[in-house]
């Protein structure tokens, strides 16, 4: 039998995501059959010792301190955005336009107008066989992937309510340092594009329903923060005598939506008589949530159960059925079993995952995807609607909360 094609990737980026995105690629091919054989041919970033450094302790075959050089280089294949958002919409177009396939980290780009850019050339490239996809990787976590399985069977009916939060607690220390994230020039937004962009994207996927308009809330609790210090993971501790700059992002998101009904055509709710009346929904991100490390959180009410989800608890899904359990409350699904998405794959039933399987699954729907020739799923398409979502939530923050729509 002949050997699988490989797909020789070109990584930008080596910091935290690259950290997730080199394990996944390495990782994937030894527990899933792929039609193609990921190879961790080269890496990039503009610090020559910090990503050789990162070569070495990723596995990675060779380094560049240009981007422009992994894309010219005939062998790499596919090139993997793991920079701030800032670069995303650069480095995408020249990658697809070059015939090179693209994993781009989310959200997409740091405005819509970037983001149409970047969906416009992956359309045009696919027509090439030139894929992409943007990596939110959540909807990798075996839960969520099993509730979106379920509402898609009909288990919760029709819709009512989404519930959304994503809570952290990193930046709640006032002296954490003045980092990328926080400067809205390389992230686009705070908490609300960091983490928020996570539920949007999970909660249109699991209902399959768009997000229609919202009335928002941005708050920046600490106005200013040290320019340097000890920087520990996302955040760390500032210098007691380092000078301060500004945080130009929000530091919490707060917005109430509405989303598209069956056979919805962007009308206003009610004016066709056939239509089902979408679900209305409450969405909140936070890095300043004391004691809430990674809470990434969903729950759905629909006309015949329920589902909840928490990622502090990632392994197991809460389900709730009136028909059968009417006087009984939730139940819990440990999401272990070889039935359920992506598990069978990996240990004996009762044996949970952790945050990096997302990110290997991710590698394993992209690589199968290219290998039929087929587009990855989520599509930039997809991403632009979520950045739409994040423009429109900062429109309505900006206009004393009223009503904007998407």
């Amino acid at each position: 039998m002949s050997e699988p094609k490989r797909l020789r990737v070109g990584m930008v980026g080596y910091a935290f995501m690259g950290a997730a995105h080199s394990h996944a690629w390495r990782t994937a091919p030894r527990f899933f059959d792929l039609p193609l054989v990921p190879e961790l041919t080269a890496v990039a970033g503009r610090n020559p010792d910090g990503v050789r450094a990162a070569a070495t302790k990723y596995g990675w075959d060779s380094v560049e301190t240009d981007w422009r050089r992994l894309i010219e280089r005939d062998d790499i294949d596919l090139i993997d955005i793991c920079t701030p958002g800032n670069t995303h919409a650069e480095i995408a177009i020249a990658a697809l336009e070059a015939g090179k396939h693209v994993l781009c980290e989310k959200p997409l780009a740091n405005s819509v107008e970037e983001a149409e850019k970047m969906t416009a050339v992956a359309q045009a490239a696919a027509e090439r066989g030139v894929l992409s996809m943007c990596g939110f990787s959540y909807r990798r976590t075996p839960a969520l992937a099993l509730a979106k399985r379920m509402v898609e069977e009909g288990r919760l009916g029709d819709i009512r309510h989404v519930r959304a939060q994503y809570l952290q607690d990193w930046l709640s220390d006032a002296d954490a340092p003045l980092t990328w994230r926080l400067d809205k020039s390389k992230s686009g937004s705070g908490s609300l594009g960091d983490i928020g962009a996570h539920s949007i994207d999970a909660a249109q996927w699991i209902t399959g329903s768009t997000i229609t308009g919202v009335s928002a809330l941005l708050e920046t609790f600490v106005k200013e923060r040290p320019v340097g210090g000890d920087f520990v993971g996302l955040g760390g501790r500032g210098g007691s005598d380092a000078p301060k700059g500004p945080v130009t992002v929000d530091d919490a998101a707060l917005f109430t939506a509405r989303f598209a009904g069956k056979h919805d055509d962007g009308a206003a709710a009610g004016t066709d008589s056939g239509a089902v009346a979408g679900p209305i929904g409450i969405f909140e991100a936070t890095r300043f949530a004391l004691g809430r490390k990674n809470a990434m959180r969903l729950e759905l009410n629909g006309t015949k159960g329920s589902l909840a989800f928490d990622f502090e608890d990632m392994n197991s899904l809460q389900f709730y059925d009136s028909a059968l359990e009417p006087d009984a409350g939730f139940r819990k699904i440990i999401v272990t079993e070889p039935s359920h998405p992506y598990t069978g794959n990996w240990w004996p039933t009762g044996h949970g995952l952790g945050y990096e399987h997302g990110f290997t699954h991710q590698v394993v729907d992209l690589v199968n995807a290219i290998g039929a020739g087929e587009q990855p799923s989520p599509s930039f398409a997809d991403a632009l609607q979520v950045q739409k979502v994040l423009a429109a939530v900062e429109a309505s923050a900006g206009n004393a909360s009223r009503w904007q729509n998407v």
